[in-house]
């Protein structure tokens, strides 16, 4: 097959390092890419945006199979242009990537099909965004009701807090037209994990389980980012608790988009929150998660091309995926400064090579005219391992961590504490 993979970060990297080990695949593209996604596809000078440009570039070279990374595409309607010309796709419509495109109609589609998340509003002005946000017990959650690359979420300790984050996205712009639009909601107290189920729109097959660590500074402190590291499995995510996320929000969601015309294909990525009434959502994403899909695929033993394929297709049912039961691990390094303004183009020395058990996948880099891998972006690299133990898994990611040599770069020193807490009881 010849599979063109749409992104650039450490997400896409992982999808084609896994997409390349299958012996269905012929010929692999990436768009844009980076440079560590050169080492397992052909890189293609295409924004993941230009919609027209990749749909183009997909006939000109008989693409049997797209695969959709980031949100961004999906939700200007990548899948609905591919499509349309008649080439295969990964990834949902427009219509139905709304489930992450807007905060507001994802809560409002958790209303009309009884799916458990937290008391909220929505609003698109902030004076009774305020009002309501005063009747809820601090802390209060402020969510931008459209894109905003993961940051857009702001937990709120004191009502004037949560009146100042309203101001800051509806009134100073914060995050451009996605906080035109408000979720202001009460605050879910328990323990996060993410959830992955693929879907081809009528069937649902579950993933597995990891839980990601959004927070940039050690013990969960500092701003929120689009994620600074992540393990799986989660061992909060038990048998019981899995059961319950798929009969009582993913299937839901699936069943109800279907039915209000938007079927979902591709994975479903569910924020969870589990308390102490059970697990509770706290958002969908219309994609996998980054750094949760690296240590996704570094666990998964089943070819990946067949399952893409049968999402695409509506083939879905009694499929199956097997997982090796190691623990996997991973830690974004970033640029100083990220999740605010980071400077591109420090140089990045003594890159370890792929081992069974580790490997760093990029999320922004660029080779310059003297051939070093230079960091492009705030989240630049994704060093993954396995191990029997989170805590095996993390002193091998660790190790190789150290190894890089990269004075400009930072990375939390904390991944899978709690994971580790839990196996050293």
């Amino acid at each position: 097959m010849r599979i063109l993979v749409v992104g650039s970060g450490g997400r896409e990297h992982a999808l084609c390092w896994k997409i390349a080990a299958s012996p269905l695949t012929g010929k692999l593209f990436c768009a844009p890419g980076n440079a560590g996604i050169a080492q397992a596809a052909e890189c293609v000078a295409i924004g993941a945006e230009d919609v027209e440009t990749l749909t183009e570039f997909a006939a000109a070279e008989n693409i049997d199979l797209v695969v959709v990374g980031p949100e961004a595409p999906l939700v200007k309607g990548l899948v609905d242009r591919l499509e349309a010309a008649g080439i295969r796709a990964f990834g949902p419509t427009q219509k139905a990537a709304e489930i992450e495109g807007s905060k507001g109609f994802m809560k409002d589609l958790c209303a009309r099909h009884n799916i458990p998340t937290a008391r909220y509003r929505r609003f698109t002005d902030a004076a009774p965004a305020k009002a309501f946000a005063r009747t809820l017990p601090p802390p209060v959650v402020v969510k931008a009701d459209g894109l905003a690359a993961g940051k857009g979420v702001i937990i709120c300790n004191t009502h004037s807090e949560a009146e100042a984050a309203i101001d800051g996205m509806m009134v100073g712009h914060q995050f451009g037209q996605a906080g035109d639009s408000v979720v202001v909601e009460e605050f879910l107290d328990g323990e996060e994990l993410s959830f992955f189920a693929l879907s081809d729109g009528t069937h649902v097959l579950p993933m597995i389980s990891a839980q990601d660590h959004k927070r940039v500074g050690d013990g969960d402190t500092g701003p929120n980012t689009g994620g600074m590291g992540a393990y799986s499995p989660a061992p909060v995510a038990t048998r019981e608790i899995e059961a319950r996320i798929m009969r009582e929000i993913v299937q839901p969601a699936v069943t109800g988009l279907k039915a209000e015309g938007r079927p979902f294909k591709g994975v479903l990525f569910a924020g969870i929150m589990v308390t102490g009434d059970g697990p509770k959502l706290i958002e969908f994403n219309a994609r996998f998660g980054d750094p949760e899909c690296e240590v996704l695929c570094i666990r998964m033993m089943s070819d990946i091309v067949p399952a893409l394929v049968a999402c695409a297709d509506g083939t879905l049912e009694d499929f199956a995926l097997r997982w090796y039961p190691e623990s996997a691990l991973t830690i974004v390094m970033a640029t100083r400064g990220y999740p605010g303004s980071s400077k591109p183009g420090s140089v990045i020395r003594n890159l370890p090579e792929e081992r069974d058990d580790a490997i760093v996948f990029h999320c922004g880099t660029k080779k310059n005219a003297a051939g070093e891998i230079e960091a492009h972006g705030g989240r630049v690299l994704a060093v993954t391992a396995l191990g029997k133990t989170v805590r095996e898994a993390q002193a091998k990611a660790y190790q190789v961590v150290d190894q890089i040599q990269w004075p400009e770069g930072f990375c939390r020193r904390d991944i899978g504490w709690r994971a580790i807490a839990r196996e050293e009881k």
